[in-house]
């Protein structure tokens, strides 16, 4: 059988690792960071994601993993009803899941190479699974994500998101007894302070609720990670020639909570093809082609949904409109959530 390199060991790169050698795939994985590490993450996991985790038997292997099962919405002093969630969500730190899905892959078999940037460019054999294409503006504006956890929140509901003049902060229960405080923000020009000024960030306007729920937070400032140049518009994967998954393809917006499923969702997509090459039953182009096929069939209606949303939420105006009609339409969340999944 062929060998399968992946470049890129995040959550995308370490679920097609798994699952190629659980079908006796040599595969190979070239990460430029190490593990355990905190990044930038809702660590938020729901909808089909979570029945790929199950299949590939990494849930199980998830302890202390938290469940959400509903969620509220804050704008300001104002915050909606407890909602249910269509299906409850897994919760859990990318600093513990990462890790155990590595440890899990090389049990498997597989060969894991840390802290090496990888120098073989696009071709046969190769999967990039590098996270997002970096982009410094969008429509005028700077993207920007920060994330910590803390200690001493009691949250409301299983996952509280809370819109900002300047962005959205979701918060979530992980393992620990911790919370993950994670935000999408923008800004016109340049922000040079972040790692000075996140805690202002993410804590939310004077007389918010999100300020208040957070004013007492114990902050782990070692948890703090910080993402920028990020690009939400939507991208075909049959517009590249290289064979990629995860935000490699393409990124949803954070509020949909659906980016650490859409990752696992295009890994466990890319199996099949993969094995089909390795084993000779087709070439390299017809499994690129297979993926990128149903990739951008799985992901265009939630994609432009999606799209849609976070123009709304970062638009003062139609945010109240979108906020109000949640509190008064209950089913209205149940709907979004569920088109965008």
């Amino acid at each position: 059988m062929k060998a399968v390199t992946i470049i890129g060991g995040g959550l995308a790169g370490l679920c097609l690792g798994i699952g190629l050698r659980r079908r006796g795939v040599p595969a190979r994985i070239i990460e430029a960071g190490t593990y355990p590490r905190h990044k930038v993450c809702g660590e938020f996991l729901s909808g089909k994601g979570r029945e790929v985790l199950v299949a590939l038997g990494i849930e199980a292997r998830l302890s202390g993993a938290r469940e959400a099962s509903d969620v509220t919405f804050s704008l300001g002093a104002s915050t909606t009803a407890v909602h249910p969630l269509p299906s409850p969500a897994l919760c859990i730190s990318r600093w513990k899941m990462d890790a155990a899905l590595a440890e899990m892959f090389t049990s498997l078999g597989g060969e894991l190479i840390v802290s090496q940037r990888a120098s073989i460019g696009a071709g046969e054999g190769i999967v990039r699974a590098t996270g997002r294409s970096p982009q410094s503006q969008e429509g005028g504006w700077r993207l920007f994500g920060l994330k910590a956890h803390a200690h001493g929140i009691t949250l409301g509901a299983g996952l509280e998101m809370h819109f900002t003049p300047r962005g959205y902060v979701g918060l979530c229960a992980v393992e620990d007894g911790r919370v993950n405080v994670c935000g999408l923000f923008r800004s016109r020009d340049p922000v040079p302070a972040l790692a000075r000024d996140w805690r202002a960030w993410l804590g939310g306007e004077p007389g918010s609720a999100l300020y208040a729920k957070l004013a007492e937070a114990n902050w782990d400032d070692a948890s703090f990670s910080s993402v920028a140049a990020l690009g939400l518009a939507p991208r075909r994967a049959l517009l590249t020639e290289e064979m990629s998954i995860g935000d490699a393809v393409t990124m949803i917006p954070p509020v949909t909570g659906n980016g650490m499923s859409m990752a696992c969702e295009s890994a466990s997509a890319a199996i099949a093809p993969l094995t089909a090459w390795s084993t000779g039953a087709s070439s390299w182009d017809e499994a690129r082609l297979t993926l990128s096929h149903r990739l951008d069939s799985e992901f265009a209606k939630r994609l432009r949904t999606a799209a849609i949303l976070q123009r709304v939420v970062v638009h003062r105006a139609a945010r109240w409109v979108l906020f109000q009609s949640v509190k008064s339409v209950p089913a209205l969340q149940g709907l979004l959530f569920q088109m965008t999944r």
